[in-house]
């Protein structure tokens, strides 16, 4: 599956705006270094059915592959950045989502 795209899907509820803020300024420098493309995000998004996420930022971004997007987690830089979000945020889940593989 490492040839496939993937997607982050993130849910967060953001706690101090000033530290999320400088973990905003520093994120896409690093999305793209490691070829990542930013999707979306909603503050105000809907569950149709089931069991919704609790609140906050839905957030939405891809890699070409899984391997860079276990490469940008893995960043030292990204770590040092993510130290931002882990003081301005409470994080409820960040997933990998597999895209669907070539067709024959």
């Amino acid at each position: 599956m490492n040839d496939v795209p993937v997607y982050m899907v993130v849910n967060l509820i953001i706690t101090d705006k000033d530290e999320y803020r400088k973990y905003e300024k520093g994120f896409f420098a690093i999305l793209k270094k490691h070829k990542g493309s930013f999707v979306t995000y909603d503050d105000n998004h809907m569950t149709l059915e089931g069991t919704a996420p609790r609140s906050g930022r839905m957030i939405i971004f891809s890699f070409p592959s899984e391997q860079a997007g276990r490469d940008w987690f893995a960043d030292a830089d990204y770590q040092a950045l993510s130290e931002h979000r882990r003081a301005g945020t409470k994080m409820e889940f960040l997933t990998m989502v597999h895209g669907l593989p070539p067709r024959d």
